[in-house]
């Protein structure tokens, strides 16, 4: 399987000049620290990478020092044996990952199912604030709960299946059909960026495997017992996941805080002038409203 070449589809990478690869916790990471100050690590979703931050790192790094890796098996990051894509394993490796950097974080924000491994690293002992973007934080309703995953399984498992959707990718407009689907809109660089991943079969398999392996059951048995302040925003276009699982996030774990927002999936990418506002007030102590 190709994995995404550094080199080629990381030509022009965004934020190019803050990347770095690292040695840690078993696998050979891309991550982007830039700035300076109170450290602020972003875990983006599943499919995704470092560029979903493009436009939200810079307007951050002027206060602080931002962290941003691709997540095992996604962009330019190794991909671990399976037990290294389920969501602990991902907290161990990020858990990792800063601890080589010599990093411990003021602030995480996650997106969608990076906001499962921020609330994960917090439940294992990272005393840090987590905001969760339109967090993937419980299971599908009903029989999609045992569905959805093992779809993916049996995607993940079957070698021929990533090169034949990374293959799909390659049709005209095939990219910002998936984006749109997910209720957001976002400039045409973007989905370049996008479509450069969702064309490497090595990306896609690592995205499958991530969802093949996510037990938001356990996470969802643990969310009563974080000890973090958590603050939750929700899209109210969001039509990957529905605003009402922020909400009901919100009211399993005491003290933690629900905004709805204007929005999509990808509603930081949409617009992250506003986001990158509200993570640095966040990150700075102070209370923001949308």
């Amino acid at each position: 399987m190709s994995k995404p070449d550094w080199q080629r589809d990381g030509r022009d990478w965004p934020n190019r000049e803050a990347s770095r690869f690292v040695d840690a916790a078993g696998l050979r990471w891309h991550v982007q620290v830039a700035g300076a100050g109170p450290v602020v690590l972003l875990l983006h979703g599943a499919g995704a990478a470092t560029h979903s931050w493009r436009d939200m790192l810079p307007l951050l790094a002027r206060d602080f020092t931002v962290v941003a890796p691709d997540l095992p098996g996604h962009g330019f990051t190794a991909t671990p044996q399976r037990a290294g894509l389920t969501m602990p394993g991902m907290a161990r490796a990020a858990s990792g990952l800063l601890r080589t950097l010599d990093l411990t974080p003021a602030l995480v924000v996650g997106h969608s199912a990076g906001a499962g491994i921020a609330l994960r690293l917090a439940l294992d002992g990272l005393a840090a604030p987590v905001i969760a973007l339109n967090g993937a934080l419980l299971p599908f309703p009903g029989l999609a709960a045992k569905l959805f995953p093992a779809i993916a399984r049996v995607l993940f498992v079957n070698p021929l299946m990533p090169s034949i959707l990374s293959f799909q990718a390659q049709r005209p407009g095939a990219v910002a059909r998936v984006i749109a689907g997910t209720g957001s809109h976002i400039e045409a660089r973007g989905l370049d960026l996008y479509g450069r991943l969702f064309r490497r079969s090595g990306h896609v398999a690592g995205t499958l495997g991530m969802m093949a392996n996510w037990d938001l059951d356990a996470l969802r048995r643990d969310l009563p017992r974080l000890a973090v302040p958590l603050t939750l925003y929700a899209g109210d276009r969001d039509a990957a996941v529905p605003p009402r699982v922020s909400r009901e996030v919100a009211g399993l774990v005491p003290g933690a805080r629900f905004e709805a927002v204007r929005g999509g999936h990808l509603m930081h990418e949409e617009d992250p002038a506003r986001f990158a506002a509200l993570i640095a007030s966040a990150a700075s102590g102070t209370a923001a409203s949308p």
